[in-house]
Parts: C-alpha cells; structure tokens; sequence
C-alpha cells in the first residue's frame, strides 16, 4: 500500500475517532446542570422584623374648644416652648364673667340672709325663755290665787284675773317656740340658698375657666391651626369641635409603625430596634419596643377591625410603639421613619443563604430514590396518597457532582441567610442557584458549578 493512502486512512481513522468522542462528551454535557454554589458556614444570625411609620412625640394633647366663643387672644405660636400653666389662648368672656360676678352676688345675699335669720332665732330663743319664765311666775300667782278662793279669802274677781294672766302667758310662751320653728326654717332655707348659690358660682366658673387655656405640661407647639378672631366651636355628637392647637412633649420621642400580621407574633416587648429617618440620612437611632397594640388595622383603610361592622380579608397590620434613645433636638412630629426590630440572635449557628431552601413533594422524592438508588437513600419515603401529596422543605447538596436533596429543620432567618437547625453539616457545599434551576432540578441529577458572576446585559443603545 502506498504511503499516501496509509496517511489517508490513519486521518479519516483519527477524524472518525474524534467524532465519535465529541459525540458522547456533547451527550454527556447535555444532561448536566449549571449550578450556583455556596456553603454551610457558622456565624452569628439575626432576625429582623423592618415596618415603616412616622415619628411621634410620646405625649401629646389636641387642645380642643370647651366653649363656644371667638378667640380674642393667642399667646403663642408655632413652635413655641411652653412650661406647663402657661397662658396660651383667651376667648371672649363677657357673659361668662357677668354670670360669675351675678351668682358671686346672690351668694353674697344667702349668706347676708343667713346671719340675718341666725340673729332672728337668738331673738326667738330670748323670747321663748322669758315668755317661760313669765309663765312660771303666772303659774305660781295662779295656784295661790286658787288656793286662797277656795279658803274664801279672795275675791272671785281676783281670781279670775290671776287665772287669765296665767293662761296668756303660757300662749305667749307656745307663740315664742312657734317663732323658734319659724327661725329655724329660715335659716335653714338661708343655708340652702348659700348651697345652691354656690354650686351655681362653681357652674359658672367653670364655665368662665373653659374660656381660657394653660398648657398642662411642658412641651413644644407643634400645630396652631387657628387665628385670633376667629369663631371656635365644642363638638357634639358625632361632629368634632375645633382644635386650637397640639402641644406635644418632645423629651420622650417614638417612631410608631405598622407590622404586618406575619410579623407580629415574633415581636415582643424590650426587643431592641434600629430607627431610621427619611429626613437624617445616614443616621442610624437606637430604640427599644414599648408597645404592641392588640387590635389590627386593616391595610388600605387604617380603620381597626374591631369598629368595622363586617369581616375584611384585607391585608392587616399591627401597630407597634419604638421608643427612641437617642433622639435629636430638632426632631419634628410626623417624619417618616422605619424601624428595624431584632426579634432573636443567634451565635456560632449553622447558617445557609436563604434562597438555597426550596420544595419538593415526597412522590417525587420517592421516584428520584427509586431511580437514583443509594443516592436518595436517606429522603422520607410515602406510603399513603396523603403522604406522597406532603412536601418536603430542604437543600440540594453536591455529593459526587450529583445534586442529593436533603430534608432540613430550619431556626430563625436573617436578611439573607437562615439558621439550619439539623440535616447539614459544616461546609456542605449546596446550591443556591439560579432560582429556575432550583424550581426544575431533579434529585440525583449530575451538576457542574459555575459561580462566575454574569455579565451585565449592555444598553441596546450602545
């Protein structure tokens, strides 16, 4: 054979050779899956509970109208400082101080009648004992006299006459006790009036009061809606009065914000926060959780279910209290603000990033053992239709370059990664992606990781 056909045949034999090794490396390659990695690693995790809301004084006070009147004088403005009795509006009073000026008067009058009417019962009394005393003389004048006509020794005339003046003494003495009951009536009736005079003056007072205003504590002004000269009114019923102005204690600052329902049952009273300020950026304030409200608020109305009149599958939220530590002075009442909560922490705890977790029903891991062998040995079998329809929640480890899926018990999640409570050890490597990887990949199935960052996809317009 000539030189040039063994040539020939030994390059089409090496041709044919490549094609056939290129054919079964491509169809090798065709069932492996590009995956994403990362490891289980210790470190410390938190778990933060974020909800947003506004700054809010801790104490503050809408002063309301308690009078119906024009305002004839504002002595503050808004943002004043105020210590607590400061004079801080004045409405019209006239008719308020006549009628405390009138009924001061007429208690005046009740007590003047009342000494009046003590003084008349001394009177009586002084009457009534000698009006007594008149009747005992005549009494004795009497017997006497009555004893000498029976012995004859007086004249009838005599007599009759000693009787008489016995018998108008012992009226006088009845008609002197009749005018101590009288005094004692009037009198009576002059302390009642001094009673009902001076609930009266208290009425009236009060209501004189109500037409001035005092800070109740010390605070800043925060809303002074209203003017000098301008008519305000008390509320009644379901329509609201009007305000004069809020006065809000600013030593105490909170950031209240809303939690969503899935969140709250981990909050807790004490647990520590992060507050943050749409307004101060780059500013982190420290804070603490000091209250938790019990009755949620329905999302899109603000409205808490306990005043709606019908059941709302609307989402809900909870209303939770921070109590700022470290506020700034020149905080201001309705900021936006959102706070980061730490429900719990962890130390030294077996950690994986959260979107390694995913699904898998238990027909399918069933099948995936069936098929895989050993592989899927340890998976959680089914053996009734209940069972097979359960899913499962864990990982996919690399083992042998084949994706083994383990089940896991999950403890707190952090921003990113979330506590593995048992199923993993230590530097397992375990695949955290691409999400439709996860969603689609099958137990046992063979992997080759490619943790190169992707590129970005350039801007059509370059």
């Amino acid at each position: 054979m000539k030189t040039w056909k063994k040539i020939a045949i030994g390059v089409g034999v090496a041709v044919l050779l490549l094609a056939v090794v290129g054919y079964f490396v491509a169809r090798s390659q065709r069932d492996v899956v590009k995956v994403q990695t990362g490891k289980a690693v210790r470190q410390s995790l938190a778990s933060v509970v974020s909800a947003s809301g506004e700054i809010k004084p801790k104490t503050y006070v809408n002063i309301g109208a308690n009078a119906f009147g024009k305002i004839t004088r504002l002595y503050v403005h808004e943002g004043d400082r105020v210590k607590r009795g400061q004079l801080l509006a004045q409405l019209e009073n006239v008719q308020s101080s006549a009628d405390v000026a009138a009924t001061r008067a007429s208690l005046e009058a009740a007590q003047t009648d009342t000494v009046a009417a003590d003084a008349a019962m001394k009177t009586a009394i002084a009457d009534l004992k000698r009006a007594r005393s008149d009747a005992e003389r005549t009494k004795l004048d009497y017997d006497r006299a009555e004893g000498l006509y029976k012995a004859a020794l007086i004249a009838k005339a005599e007599y009759d006459a000693r009787k008489a003046a016995y018998e108008a003494a012992a009226a006088g003495e009845a008609q002197a006790q009749a005018r101590i009951a009288q005094a004692k009536a009037q009198k009576d009736s002059s302390e009642r009036r001094i009673t009902q005079s001076r609930a009266n003056l208290t009425r009236v007072s009060d209501v004189l009061q109500k037409t001035t205003y005092a800070a109740p504590f010390d605070g800043v002004i925060t809303n002074l809606p209203v003017r000098e000269g301008e008519t305000v009114v008390i509320g009644i019923q379901n329509s609201p009065g009007s305000t004069l102005m809020t006065l809000a204690d600013m030593s105490v600052i909170t950031s209240e914000v809303k939690v969503d329902e899935t969140d709250i049952v981990n909050v807790k009273l004490g647990q520590s926060a992060d507050v943050t300020i749409d307004a101060i950026p780059r500013r982190i304030f420290h804070g603490v959780v000091s209250e938790i409200g019990n009755n949620a608020i329905v999302r899109s109305t603000g409205v808490a279910t306990s005043q709606q009149a019908t059941a709302s599958q609307e989402a809900k939220d909870f209303k939770v209290v921070v109590t700022v530590q470290d506020p700034p002075q020149d905080l201001r009442p309705g900021l936006s603000s959102t706070a980061k909560i730490t429900t719990a922490s962890r130390e030294n705890v077996l950690t994986i990033p959260i979107q390694a977790l995913t699904i898998r029903a238990n027909a399918d891991l069933e099948k995936a053992r069936q098929e895989n062998g050993a592989v899927q040995a340890a998976t959680p079998t089914g053996t009734t239709k209940e069972k097979k329809a359960e899913e499962v929640q864990g990982v996919f480890v690399i083992r042998n370059k084949k994706a083994e899926f383990v089940p896991v018990e999950t403890g707190i999640s952090g921003t990113t990664d979330v506590e593995v409570l048992n199923g993993l050890r230590e530097g397992d490597e375990i695949i955290t992606g691409s999400y439709k990887v996860l969603r689609t990949l099958k137990p046992g199935a063979s992997v080759k990781i490619d943790n190169s960052v992707p590129k970005k996809a350039e801007d059509s317009g370059s």
